[in-house]
């Protein structure tokens, strides 16, 4: 496993990659940018909820940083297509 700090590190860089092509999404306008934006908020939610439940039920944080970051890879594939 990495070191945790390595795994955040890792996180951040690719959100700010994700951030970036949401942005350009959303700047285009149109119906597309109103479903990236619905799909932001509720994306949040659901994986807020998922750590909470991970922590909760004995997960660690390392396990966190890896689910959100194979749901960050997830959406940089969905943007790039």
């Amino acid at each position: 496993m990495l070191n945790p700090f390595c795994a955040a590190f890792l996180l951040a860089v690719e959100a700010q990659r994700v951030i970036e092509l949401r942005l350009m999404r959303i700047a285009w306008g149109g119906a597309q940018a109103q479903a990236e934006m619905v799909s932001m908020v509720g994306e949040k939610v659901v994986a807020a909820m998922e750590a909470a439940n991970t922590l909760m039920t004995g997960g660690s944080h390392d396990q966190v940083i890896a689910r959100y970051r194979e749901l960050v890879a997830d959406n940089t594939r969905r943007l790039t297509a």
